[in-house]
């Protein structure tokens, strides 16, 4: 990069200037990782301090039977295929259950776009499960799936998002946001929600009171530019509604045929390369750099591993996730050795270790409880460390 521009970039950052898309295209073009760090860390430490969030939830999957068959996804499953699933309304209550006793905060339901179970078994499940485990935040489906329910119920967005809310949905998800450049996203994107209907079902329930997370999946065949487009319709959106608690760049996973039946269902993967590391830590500080409107940036560790979750602590990141539990949609892919799950213990001394203070929030991000802070290094060195893999 050249030396003017870059002086340019870092005094637009320190005097909280507005980056513009030329902006971030530059900051993307830069080779100086570390000094994307230090600008994001910056920006990160403004917003948030030396705090990094994190819940206690569990992911269910609820059915990975899907009409849609999108080039980069390892979940889905047809009708009859051999590993195809639906759970019953009983198991996923009983599966939710089954972390009562670590104080479960949040529940992450996503699943495939089923075509013939009804519409009222999603209500239903809400219901039971919020009945089951009444202090428990419910964040649950994409704008796709949404946009789904519209097709197979024959009503509108905002009432599907009023009954689902009377049945205790807290939060919608952010997927189903990908990367929504028509350029790229004709070729990744086998559904009918693209933009127009993605903002729109956010936009409503952000109307209704909710603070939703905004996603982007990256590392495939998009470009930078298309990651700053992203972004930046995000921001607009950010600007209108205020309803976007988080940002949280997901990484494109290979398939690596470790499914029951077999079969590699990537489609694009001949001609992709997973982001590395360190685009990984620059994705995630050119979107701190250009979110001056979203408060928090959230590494899901499941898709990155756990010493780049806590190296992008310094770039731009102050949350990461919680303990999961199952992820089908990443682990249906990948095969590099994510744990399934990490406990609270596990949480904190994975914060503790990177050096910063654990906080752990609700699923509006509210704080539930402060942990002390970070151990000082002398402490540190004092005894053996364990070694994030």
């Amino acid at each position: 990069m050249d030396a003017g521009l870059k002086r340019e970039l870092e005094a637009k950052v320190y005097a909280g200037e507005r980056l513009t898309r030329e902006d971030g295209i530059a900051l993307y073009d830069s080779d100086d990782l570390a000094w994307l760090g230090r600008l994001a860390h910056h920006k990160r430490t403004e917003l948030n301090g030396d705090r990094v969030m994190f819940n206690v939830n569990r992911h269910l999957n609820l059915t990975n039977v899907c009409s849609a068959s999108c080039a980069y996804c390892s979940f889905q499953r047809k009708p009859g295929e051999k590993d195809a699933y639906t759970m019953r309304i009983d198991e996923a209550v009983r599966k939710a259950k089954e972390m009562e006793d670590e104080q479960l905060t949040e529940l992450h339901i996503v699943n495939g776009l089923h075509p013939t179970l009804p519409w009222r078994y999603y209500p239903k499940v809400l219901r039971e499960l919020k009945a089951a485990l009444p202090n428990v935040k419910l964040k649950c489906f994409t704008a796709t799936e949404v946009q789904w329910f519209e097709k197979i119920s024959g009503l509108s967005a905002d009432e599907i998002l009023d009954e689902l809310m009377d049945a205790g949905l807290e939060s919608l998800t952010g997927g189903g946001a990908e990367i929504f450049d028509w350029e790229v996203r004709q070729h990744i994107v086998d559904h009918a929600c693209h933009w127009e209907d993605w903002s729109r079902i956010h936009r409503l329930a952000h109307s209704k009171g909710m603070k939703t997370p905004s996603t982007m999946l990256y590392g495939h065949i998009e470009e930078p530019r298309h990651r700053v487009d992203h972004v930046l319709r995000l921001r607009e959106l950010q600007d209108e509604t205020g309803g976007f608690a988080v940002f949280i760049p997901l990484r494109y996973q290979h398939d690596f045929v470790d499914s029951a039946d077999g079969k590699i269902r990537n489609r694009i993967q001949a001609q992709t390369t997973m982001a590395s590391p360190a685009e990984s830590l620059k994705t995630f500080a050119v979107s701190r750099l250009l979110f001056d409107n979203i408060p928090h940036l959230k590494n899901f560790w499941v898709m990155h591993g756990l010493s780049v979750a806590q190296l992008s602590l310094n770039f731009g990141v102050d949350d990461l996730d919680g303990s999961v539990v199952e992820y089908k949609i990443t682990h249906d892919a990948d095969s590099y050795g994510t744990p399934n799950t990490m406990h609270r213990d596990d949480l904190l001394h994975l914060i503790w270790d990177a050096g910063f203070q654990p906080v752990e929030r609700d699923t509006r991000y509210n704080v539930v409880r402060e942990y002390d802070k970070a151990p000082s290094l002398a402490e540190r060195r004092a005894e053996p460390q364990q070694v994030w893999a």
